[in-house]
């Protein structure tokens, strides 16, 4: 991948050299910050170039936001990024971080982090703890004041309301600790609810 300037805004190349096919980078999955920082640095660098470069500072600032936002992208893309600096000419190889292309090669413990468990055990018992009572108090409730039926009905509507959020957190890394325990929470519940109607 290749980091260039055309005109006053950012392009992407893959490999090839000239004839390589250039990419908006808001049409990558990069993050609309890292693209918007690539295309904010490509219109500093094409006023620092049109001026002459006199500016020593201006020159040297231009070259290591350069620098800096290629180093983001090869994070972000997992691969190696050739960036060309639009002032002076000077061609640097960025390569990912190792643990980002371990990460992506499923090499196994190449994990950034360490698993929180006890903060994570914690945080899901606590949720677990909350959507049991809750949902057990809603149908205690339904059903004393109503009917067993309006009760279980009521049961399913939030199940089936708060299953797509879970399934969609499930692998985020901080929710899922809260998903993992309102999941256990709901079929606790359910146990419960289910000898209230019966």
């Amino acid at each position: 991948m290749e980091l260039r300037i055309r005109g006053e805004r950012a392009v992407l190349a893959g490999p090839g050299g000239e004839g390589a096919r250039e990419v908006d980078p808001r049409r990558l999955a990069i993050g609309a910050d890292l693209a918007q920082a690539l295309h904010e640095w490509a219109r500093v660098a094409s006023a620092v170039s049109r001026a002459g470069g006199d500016a020593e500072v201006a020159t040297s600032v231009v070259s290591q936001r350069g620098r800096q936002l290629a180093g983001r992208l090869a994070t972000v893309m997992g691969t190696t990024v050739r960036f060309v600096d639009p002032v002076s000419g000077v061609e640097t190889v960025i390569e990912p971080p190792a643990r980002v292309v371990a990460r992506r090669r499923g090499v196994p413990g190449a994990a950034a982090e360490p698993t929180p468990w006890l903060t994570g055990l914690t945080v899901s018992a606590f949720a677990a703890v909350l959507v049991t009572v809750a949902m057990l108090a809603l149908a205690g409730t339904l059903a004393r004041e109503t009917s067993v039926w309006v009760a279980l009905v009521a049961s399913v509507v939030v199940t089936a309301g708060i299953g797509p959020s879970l399934w969609l957190g499930r692998r985020l890394p901080i929710v899922r600790w809260a998903v993992y325990g309102a999941g256990a929470g709901i079929v606790a519940a359910w146990l419960g609810v289910l000898a209230i109607v019966l």
